[in-house]
Order: structure tokens, then C-alpha cells, then sequence
């Protein structure tokens, strides 16, 4: 059967790999901390750090979602969010689309083909969005799902099920997901019966790694190369 939507990933797939300094994320999300009058900077961020480790934790091994208040109460902080503004901008330089992605998802959508996003992600719907829309790539996307709106993150079977809720599509077995991981994405993906492709471009932190490796279907360097792959899969 034609395949009629094609999800991706976003960080490592749609973004180009960046390894990050946790350090000195904490640094930055410590800036939003309030009513810690007399405590150490060093020492609020290590709770910071510590209490993201945790968050993703729930990702990996209970496909449990969470968002950034819930980094601030695991951490036992109080925060203002609208002093965000140090770790927006910390993330900023590791949040531009690949180049690729845009004649890429306008190749897909020429052939009929869906365009959908699933990200795990802590972050507000309203920040990829924004990224997705300075990039000039928002308007191709048909659906977007990210796990800080719902209880589940990948590899949960249901957090696919919403991304194809969100593309309008009804077959998993019509369906294929792109992404770098081999256990939330490819992994996830056949999991919930979507076929898989993997971008292995990504040094995955060994924290985050889940207790499976995927196979995929196919493997791409470069996004340009899905349209051929899906292709031949019609």
C-alpha cells in the first residue's frame, strides 16, 4: 500500500546534531530560578542538572512526558517563566532546520504524501513552532505533536498514535517515521506498526539510550534522500 505520511523527529533529524553542554544548560535554566535568596548558584544548577537527568529518565524507561515546570518542581525550585530568556537563547544556536528539510517535505507533499512532526520534547508547542516558522517550513508541516501536550513520549505506541491523529492519517502500515535514535525512533516506530528510517548521525548521550536498538527500514545520510526512498517503497 502507497505510504501516506511520512513523521519526523526534530532534534538530530530535522536539526543537525549538536552535542551540548549540560553544565552550562543548567547555567542558563538557572537564571528563571526565584525565592532561592542566599543559595549558591553552583549549587542550584547542579540541582537543575540533576533534575533534568531524572526527566529524561521518565522519557527512557516510562515514556512518561514532562515539561519545564516539571525540571523546576523535580529540582524542588521555584521559577518565573518568563525569565526563560538565558536558556531560550542558550538553545538558540542548536535550533536551526537543516537546509535539506524544506525542498525535502515540499518533494513529499508533491507526491501526496503527509508531512508531520513528533518530537520528545520539554519545551512549549509555541518555541518549535517559532523555529519551524523562521526557517520557512512551518507551512509544509501538516501536523506537529510534541510530548510536553500529552502523557506519553516515544517509543510509546500512543504517542505515534497521536502524530498520525495529527496528520490525519488512520494506517500505521502507511505510515513511516524518521528519526536518529534507534530505540525511541526506530525502535518506537515499528513498535506502533509504522515502517522506520534512520538518520545515524547523532552521538546519543548513554543516559538516554533505551533497553532496545531498532533495525530500520532504510538508512539516509542526508534528508534529501527520503523522497527516493519513499519512492520506492510506492
Amino acid at each position: 500500500m502507497a505510504i501516506e505520511a511520512v513523521i519526523f523527529d526534530w532534534g538530530g533529524t530535522l536539526t543537525p546534531w549538536h552535542s551540548i553542554d549540560f553544565d552550562a544548560e543548567a547555567r542558563a535554566l538557572a537564571a528563571a530560578v526565584v525565592d532561592q535568596t542566599g543559595a549558591e548558584p553552583t549549587a542550584i544548577a547542579a540541582r537543575l542538572a540533576e533534575a533534568n537527568t531524572t526527566i529524561w529518565s521518565w522519557s527512557r524507561d516510562e515514556q512518561r512526558s514532562a515539561t519545564l515546570a516539571d525540571v523546576f518542581e523535580q529540582a524542588g525550585l521555584g521559577h518565573d517563566p518568563d525569565r526563560l530568556s538565558d536558556y531560550y537563547d542558550f538553545w538558540q544556536p542548536h535550533t536551526p532546520t537543516d537546509p535539506q528539510a524544506g525542498p525535502m517535505f515540499a518533494a513529499l507533499k508533491e507526491r501526496g504524501i503527509k508531512v508531520g512532526v513528533l518530537s520528545n520534547t520539554i519545551w512549549p508547542r509555541a518555541w518549535h513552532r517559532e523555529w519551524f516558522r523562521r526557517d520557512g517550513v512551518l507551512d509544509l508541516i501538516d501536523g506537529d505533536v510534541y510530548t510536553s501536550e500529552i502523557p506519553w513520549t516515544k517509543p510509546s505506541p500512543m504517542a505515534f498514535r497521536t502524530a498520525l491523529e495529527a496528520v490525519g492519517a488512520t494506517d500505521p502500515g502507511r505510515c513511516v517515521y524518521v528519526g536518529d535514535r534507534l530505540f525511541d525512533d526506530i525502535w518506537g516506530a515499528h513498535n506502533a506498526g509504522l515502517k522506520a528510517i534512520h538518520v545515524p548521525h547523532s552521538a546519543i548521550p548513554a543516559s538516554q539510550i533505551g533497553h532496545t536498538e531498532g533495525e530500520p527500514d532504510a538508512i539516509v545520510h542526508e534528508l534529501a534522500e527520503i523522497p527516493a526512498v519513499v519512492d520506492r517503497w510506492n
